[in-house]
């Protein structure tokens, strides 16, 4: 198990200024990732950076939101709580600020499957690739006799995970604890 809190990444400015981002995981290199997963922190209105052969998960988590305008596609808003929002990574659409600035989770996949979905109740993680919780809240990580406290903003990861269901427990009743993810390679 790795656990990494956003707290202890230093924020690294985006090219265009628009923001800064505070990468969690790029694995399973920094120089040759598959499945990368940041937070960043949007100032302005801006266009995304393109990532061509890469499908993104997007989701905000504080702010008001933003819309994101594709070339082929109506403009579509994001707001805390909404479901990730999985595009072409080549599409770099461009962003509008709906509000004041935005925080926001981002997971980035080359080639195999995987999934960000919404800590709704316990979670059974592949038993191949990467497993991981991003916590909102702070709370209680468990799977079988293990547990973990962690913070807010906080990824843990396991690689590959062991075939017991996980759950977390917020320690304050919340509408959307955190999101579960997974990065399976295609041949697994």
């Amino acid at each position: 198990m790795r656990q990494l809190s956003t707290r202890d990444v230093a924020p690294v400015p985006w090219r265009n200024g628009g923001g800064f981002t505070r990468e969690l995981l790029a694995w399973p290199s920094p120089q040759d990732w598959r499945c990368r997963l940041s937070v960043a922190d949007i100032a302005g209105d801006g266009p995304f950076s393109a990532y061509p052969g890469v499908v993104r998960h997007f989701v905000v988590l504080d702010g008001d939101g933003v819309a994101l305008d594709f070339a082929d596609r109506p403009a579509v808003e994001q707001r805390p709580g909404d479901a990730p929002l999985v595009f072409d990574g080549a599409a770099a659409p461009g962003c509008r600020l709906l509000g004041g600035p935005v925080r926001d989770l981002n997971l980035m996949r080359r080639g195999g499957r995987g999934a960000l979905q919404p800590v709704d109740g316990p979670w059974q993680p592949p038993r191949h690739g990467l497993a991981g919780l991003f916590t909102r809240v702070a709370g209680t990580w468990r799977a079988g006799p293990d547990a973990r406290a962690l913070p807010a903003l906080t990824l843990l990861t396991a690689d590959p995970a062991d075939g017991v269901r996980w759950t977390f427990e917020p320690d304050a009743p919340t509408a959307l604890p955190g999101w579960w993810f997974c990065h399976e390679d295609a041949t697994a």
